[in-house]
């Protein structure tokens, strides 16, 4: 039996990344606002389409800078999924707000639209989506509620950069998105994110904020002739060494969206058989949605199942990871309301759920290692 060691992820690079790298080096400006960072958030706002981009050191910091931009007060509410990543709550944790936790649909995994509007009380602030997988959520009906009550939209396009909802980006629906380019996600600098900005009204405060609450970003700009502290922020600028390597992975964005879609489809292409049997289910991509091939799941009849699988692969050198483990039921979300049978979609998948290895130098060997084990295990 073959054991050589199959991750569940690689970073591909397939563009000028080290290059950039060592020339960011060579021009002296290796913190934040350099050469590297200008081009990377001129990209962005010109391939997604939005206003303002600005890199930030995580997406977890982009999360949080949309906390600071709403002037979140303790009592204030924000409504998300329970099947996300801690930092989706964290941010509005952080600001004091109320974090009120939304079930998923059984199909996509995201935040279910026909939930959202019983939720909604007059003290809610935001609703922050989450595009699970780079599948996009139903915006048009989560538009039309927030739009209906006043409520200001946040996409989490963590997995989603280039995935499109009836043809338009995600990240362009909500006032703000935020990006993450972790070394698991498609486009990678190891830790980096970045905050887009659609509504306009929020550019100024959020360079403000991003650069420690001074008018810095002016002075350069030659607005004011020196700079002060004018706001409460934080260190939020992406290095410009991270975002050489950044660029490298931008601008060959295509080959990599490529390289991920061919062993997204050849995933597909294996377990369709099983999509609707109870035994194995495949992941649901809408017809609206153009998806941002991040990841691949499975979901097993039984959370016993699943844990076996897990097991299996390990003992044949492939990793194969579970994902979120609901918030309404961690310690801090029981801490703050949550109870079990809050989100019964998200209680009954969290436990099924696994997800292949996946990356886009994944080998059609190693492919064919992983689609074989889950074939002779189910």
């Amino acid at each position: 039996m073959n054991t050589t060691p199959i991750p569940f992820n690689k970073v591909c690079l397939a563009g000028r990344e080290k290059e950039y790298i060592q020339d960011a080096l060579a021009r002296g400006h290796i913190s934040g606002n350099g050469e590297y960072t200008k081009r990377c958030e001129a990209l962005l706002e010109k391939a997604v389409g939005v206003p303002r981009a600005l890199l930030t050191t995580s997406c977890t910091h982009a999360l949080e800078m949309t906390g600071l931009l709403l002037d979140l007060q303790p009592g204030d509410e924000v409504i998300l999924p329970s099947f996300t990543f801690v930092s989706t709550a964290n941010a509005y944790a952080l600001r004091g707000a109320k974090l009120v936790f939304c079930d998923v649909r059984p199909d996509t995994l995201n935040l279910d639209e026909r939930i959202l509007p019983a939720l909604i009380t007059p003290k809610t602030r935001a609703v922050v989506v989450v595009h699970y997988g780079g599948v996009g959520c139903a915006m048009t009906e989560i538009m039309e509620t927030c739009r209906k009550h006043g409520i200001v939209l946040i996409e989490d396009n963590a997995h989603g950069l280039f995935g499109k909802y009836q043809e338009q980006q995600l990240g362009t629906f909500g006032a703000m998105s935020t990006l993450s380019f972790h070394e698991t996600k498609n486009f990678t600098c190891g830790e980096g994110g970045a905050l887009l900005i659609n509504d306009p009204k929020y550019i100024e405060r959020a360079e403000i904020i991003r650069e420690k609450g001074t008018n810095r970003s002016r002075f350069f700009r030659g607005l004011v002739d020196k700079y002060t502290w004018v706001e409460v922020g934080s260190s939020y600028v992406m290095s410009d060494l991270l975002a050489g390597m950044l660029f490298g992975q931008l601008e060959v964005c295509e080959e990599i969206q490529n390289r991920r879609k061919a062993v997204w489809d050849r995933y597909q292409a294996a377990f369709h058989p099983w999509k609707g049997a109870s035994r194995l289910t495949t992941p649901v991509i809408p017809q609206e949605c153009d998806q941002a091939y991040h990841l691949y799941y499975l979901l097993f009849e039984k959370g016993a199942d699943r844990d076996q699988f897990i097991g299996e692969a390990k003992a044949q050198g492939m990793t194969c990871p579970f994902h979120y483990v609901p918030l309404h039921l961690s310690p801090v979300g029981l801490r703050i309301g949550g109870r079990e049978g809050q989100c019964p979609v998200t209680e009954n998948i969290s436990p099924r759920l696994v997800r292949l290895p996946f990356y886009g130098d994944l080998t059609e060997e190693e492919q064919e290692r992983v689609i074989r084990l889950v074939l002779e295990f189910v």
